[in-house]
């Protein structure tokens, strides 16, 4: 059962959400929210799986809602509860959303016009840790990312810290590759790359997998265009 907050300040639009997901028998609707203040209150009150969540709403946009989502749930003491995964749903193609919210610790970007299937579709792969993003659009995006915030970016992460298993991982994370994928190439089960992926994100203090994609750019151990790194 995968447990789903619905954010969004159009009213007509979180209804067909909610209506739509209730309508899958493995999804719970745990809550809605019309803005993003809103949205961080009731993702701290029902601990979501995945919070769908638009960007531009009055008061606190859905990047900054993001941010703080995230913050809190890694705050929590204990950690008892996984952290949520957020996909960006909007209206607007725009690609300073898209850098915004992969920065922010979204672990996708979808349209509101791509259709019931492609959302439900998507908001599986998000929920079983994978990003929304196809291989062929990550590297795109990425590709103008780095060019675009290469003077603004901070020192990276040393990646001294992994084991080369790690590295490994990490690389093919970065290729658009899913677990089972990343699996079937190291000869490793799904849970040993799920457990490698933790303890890279926890040691380069990452919040989602799409920080690690970034990352993994931004420090050079893959190059955009070129095959495996």
């Amino acid at each position: 059962m995968t447990r789903v907050l619905v954010v969004d300040d159009q009213f007509l639009i979180r209804a067909g959400l909610v209506a739509l997901l209730r309508a899958v028998p493995d999804i719970e609707v745990v809550g809605e929210a019309a803005d993003g203040k809103e949205a961080v209150e009731r993702a701290a009150a029902t601990h979501p799986d995945v919070v769908l969540m638009d960007v531009r709403m009055p008061d606190m946009s859905g990047i900054t809602a993001t941010e703080q989502i995230l913050a809190q749930a890694r705050d929590r003491k204990p950690l008892e509860l996984p952290l949520p995964r957020v996909l960006i749903l909007t209206t607007f193609d725009l690609d300073e959303y898209v850098y915004a919210a992969l920065r922010a610790g979204a672990s996708g970007f979808l349209l509101k016009d791509a259709g019931p299937e492609r959302l439900l579709a998507a908001l599986a792969a998000v929920a079983g840790g994978d990003m929304l993003f196809a291989p062929s659009v990550t590297c795109r995006l990425i590709e103008a990312y780095t060019r675009r915030v290469e003077s603004a970016v901070s020192t990276p992460a040393d990646l001294g810290a992994l084991t080369i298993r790690e590295v490994e991982v990490l690389r093919l994370i970065a290729r658009g590759m899913s677990n089972t994928e990343i699996a079937d190439s190291l000869f490793i089960s799904e849970a040993t790359v799920k457990t490698h992926l933790n303890r890279t994100m926890n040691k380069l203090d990452l919040g989602s997998r799409a920080q690690a994609v970034v990352l993994a750019y931004e420090t050079g151990l893959v190059t955009p265009g070129v095959s495996g790194g």
